[in-house]
C-alpha cells in the first residue's frame, strides 16, 4: 500500500467520500453524514487527509483528522477528530483500516494533538470493533451527532 497526503477536495478523495456517504445512507437511511467538513480542516498542521492506493494506483482506503479544541460541543483542547475512515468493500479484512488509523495517530501526535476522538454509530459494528481493539474507549459524546441515540464516541490519548 502506498499512503499519500492529499487535499480533502482531491478527485480521489471526493470519489471515496461519495462511496462512504452512500454506505452511511445504506446503514442509517439518512442521506449520509451531515457533519460539515471543509478542505481547509485537513491542512497541516491542523489536520491531514490520507488515501491508500493499491499496486495499480487505485484509491482503496481513506481517512483524515482535523484539529478540535474546546467548542461547546464536547471537544477538549488538543483533540484530533478522526473523519472519513473508509476502506472499499473488496479490500476489507486486510488490515488497511488499522494501518490508516496508525498513520493518522502518528501524524496527529507529531502535530501536537493530545487525544484522538471519533464518532461512529451503532450500525457500524466493524468500526467499533476496530477502535476498541486499538485502545479507544467510550468518551463524552461530541459533535454534530452527540444527541443521537445511535451515536457512539470514543477517545484515545496520543501520549506525546
Amino acid at each position: 500500500m502506498n499512503i499519500r497526503r492529499v487535499p480533502f477536495d482531491h478527485p480521489d478523495a471526493v470519489k471515496l467520500n461519495d462511496e462512504v456517504q452512500a454506505e452511511y445512507h445504506e446503514r442509517y437511511g439518512d442521506g449520509g453524514d451531515a457533519t460539515v467538513l471543509e478542505p481547509s480542516d485537513f491542512l497541516p498542521p491542523r489536520g491531514v487527509y490520507l488515501i491508500a492506493y493499491d499496486e495499480t494506483d487505485r484509491p482503496v482506503a481513506t481517512g483524515g483528522w482535523r484539529s478540535q479544541d474546546e467548542n461547546g460541543e464536547g471537544n477538549r483542547d488538543g483533540d484530533a477528530e478522526l473523519k472519513r475512515m473508509f476502506v472499499v468493500r473488496d479490500m476489507r479484512g486486510r488490515g488497511l483500516a488499522r494501518r490508516m488509523l496508525a498513520e493518522l495517530e502518528t501524524d496527529a501526535r507529531a502535530a501536537g494533538r493530545i487525544r484522538m476522538v471519533l464518532e461512529t454509530g451503532t450500525e457500524q459494528p466493524e468500526a467499533i470493533a476496530l477502535y476498541t481493539a486499538t485502545g479507544y474507549e467510550p468518551c463524552t459524546k461530541f459533535g454534530y451527532y452527540r444527541e443521537f441515540d445511535s451515536s457512539r464516541c470514543f477517545a484515545k490519548p496520543l501520549g506525546l
